[in-house]
């Protein structure tokens, strides 16, 4: 298996740098939970599994800035840093003009040199898609979207409020102004098949995508999937990490070699936890998954003889 993460495509951009990301919170919400379509939010979605402590939505943006490199420096003191508008639906809820001036206050710190965004497919104007163009054009700019899944029933059912359709408009429309697209997706949502987990692969890589970041069902405390789960646990299938690993190869084969792997895991804080108790770290599972392919690459050798 050949190495292909986010260290390796940063450096396609940045080839003689420490490239770290800061995650930053500007206090968005998100329509699931403001009303607009929806209560409650995503039935998977706890916030605080994903947010670092720095990310404040009190503190402005130069302030979050400095602590998160306060966080970081001890590492690398030469480290250059990316802000991330991770928390929630980034682009939503201010307008494009208030968005502007985040953007823009950020890039003014001099070791900020680019700028990620986290959103939904439904919640990208598309005067903010011509700013970013623009400014696609002097410094490091990627849009993530939160994708999730490629099956409309799966979105239906875990309450994403868009359908496959429009993570798959804004991808192409966001790419052909020039600028960099991520997706998040999740493998093991409640209701599909392998085949169907499988068949994302297929979908994604028919859409002009840079990177994806794939991670495996968790049951988060204080969500309406938790309440199901406690209600209804024989909804959810989940995979031991063997059998996850051997999905993520089977996914990879199916998938783009243009698309690069920002991760296939994610961990969520042991004390929101509530299923599956992997007890493994990022750097075990992605162990495992090079032993995996190790191992089918040698049984394929030895079947071709």
């Amino acid at each position: 298996m050949e190495s292909s993460d986010f260290g390796h495509f940063i450096r396609k951009f940045f080839p003689e740098e420490k490239i770290q990301k800061i995650t930053l919170n500007i206090g968005s919400t998100c329509p699931n939970r403001d009303g607009s379509k929806g209560r409650g939010g995503c039935t998977y979605c706890n916030n605080k599994a994903f947010s670092p402590a720095f990310a404040n939505a009190q503190a402005s943006i130069s302030e979050q800035i400095k602590k998160g490199i306060d966080f970081f420096r001890y590492k690398y003191p030469s480290m250059r840093y990316l802000a991330y508008f991770q928390t929630y639906t980034s682009t939503y809820g201010r307008s494009v003009e208030e968005l502007i001036a985040l953007y823009e206050e950020a890039l003014q710190h001099p070791l900020i040199v680019g700028i990620i965004i986290g959103t939904r497919p439904d919640c990208m104007p598309g005067e903010l898609l011509n700013y970013l163009s623009e400014l696609s054009k002097k410094v490091f700019v990627l849009v993530e979207y939160g994708v999730e899944s490629t099956s409309n029933a799966s979105l239906e059912r875990v309450k994403r409020g868009h359908t496959w359709e429009e993570s798959r408009n804004i991808i192409q429309e966001t790419a052909r102004r020039g600028i960099l697209v991520g997706a998040h997706l999740i493998l093991g949502l409640p209701g599909e098949t392998y085949e169907q987990m499988l068949n994302h692969a297929r979908e994604l890589s028919s859409l002009p995508l840079s990177l994806l970041k794939v991670h495996q069902l968790q049951i988060v405390a204080h969500t309406p999937m938790a309440m199901e789960y406690a209600n209804h646990p024989e909804h959810f299938e989940f995979f031991t990490p063997e059998e996850y690993a051997n999905l993520c190869l089977d996914f990879l084969e199916l998938l783009s070699p243009l698309i690069t792997i920002d991760r296939f895991v994610s961990q969520t804080p042991p004390e929101l936890l509530i299923a599956p108790q992997w007890k493994l770290k990022n750097y075990a599972f992605t162990a495992l998954l090079r032993k995996r392919a190790e191992e089918r690459e040698r049984h394929s050798v030895k079947n071709e003889k």
